[in-house]
């Protein structure tokens, strides 16, 4: 190690690089992004860390370290409750310790620690015991932390607050030749995504206290959006769900009604009546911003 002491900051970033490696802080110490700042192997240490009267120096750094990943722990239990009741405490902990060793924290923001959660749960997870193609209890495990993770997700994105929305009156106004060229601005904050279990069934019971059990596959379709600073998901059938993701891919409503219809079982005598009802519950819900006729003169607003 150079004779010189280091700058304060040098070793900021010095201690911030061993007490933060997912090995630990032996691996800490002896890695390069640790010995670009201060250049001592782990056997030297007591050049730049001294030991106390009850410590030795790894020890004492071993106290930071532990403390950062109790921390990591922390926030994954806060954003992961639902996975970590139905896991159990030692499972969860394993997903935890595993997920960290992988994808450690890399940026100055824990918002973004459980990003890949949901991900290397799947990557990770162990094979399939029945040939059927069933969903199993693993596939249970992250799809709820699919969800929880997408909570987080939309609390923290964009929302619509301050944003003037398609009220149902303004939609119904448009002229009934116009409508198979209207186009639905969708809000920012939505997201529709499906499920093999009503996960939110599960989580809502688990956040009032209750204890579940873990429940049998169901297709599930999800329209999630942020309203007054709250989260907000609506379990919603085929035909209003696929109608929805047409109009958020930008088709105009004709061809989304159409595509809708392809995709539903329905009963074309009663479409008309279930599309009425089905837009006032989804302009009610907050799911459009704006509604435009787009024509060989251009795209005007309605």
């Amino acid at each position: 190690m150079a004779q010189s002491e280091p700058s304060l900051s040098t070793l900021q970033r010095w201690m911030q690089s061993v007490i933060t490696h997912p090995a630990g802080v032996t691996a800490g110490i002896d890695s390069e992004a640790a010995r670009n700042e201060i250049d001592v192997a782990a056997e030297e240490i007591e050049q730049v860390i001294t030991r106390s009267r009850a410590l030795d120096s790894i020890g004492r750094l071993q106290v930071y370290g532990n403390a950062y990943y109790a921390r990591l722990l922390d926030c994954l239990s806060a954003e992961f409750p639902t996975l970590r009741h139905a896991a159990g405490e030692e499972a969860f902990g394993a997903f935890c310790f595993g997920y960290l060793q992988q994808h450690p924290s890399t940026t100055y923001t824990l918002t973004q620690l459980g990003a890949k959660f949901p991900q290397y749960l799947a990557e990770t997870r162990p094979a399939r015991v029945s040939a059927d193609g069933q969903p199993d209890w693993m596939d249970f495990l992250i799809e709820v932390a699919r969800l929880e993770r997408l909570y987080s997700e939309v609390f923290d994105g964009p929302g619509e607050e301050k944003l003037p929305l398609l009220s149902a009156e303004r939609l119904t106004a448009i002229p009934r030749e116009s409508w198979p060229l209207v186009r639905l601005t969708t809000v920012d904050s939505l997201r529709l995504v499906e499920f093999r279990f009503p996960v939110h069934e599960y989580i809502t019971s688990v956040k009032k206290g209750e204890s579940p059990s873990p429940p049998d596959p169901a297709p599930t379709r999800l329209a999630i959006n942020r309203r007054d600073y709250i989260v907000r998901r609506r379990s919603l059938p085929p035909l209003p769900f696929e109608l929805l993701r047409s109009l958020r891919d930008g088709l105009p409503l004709g061809e989304a009604i159409e595509r809708a219809v392809r995709h539903a079982d329905c009963d074309p005598d009663d479409l008309p009546a279930q599309l009425r009802g089905w837009f006032k519950a989804l302009t009610t819900n907050g799911y459009f911003l704006a509604a435009s006729l787009r024509d060989h003169l251009g795209d005007p607003e309605c």
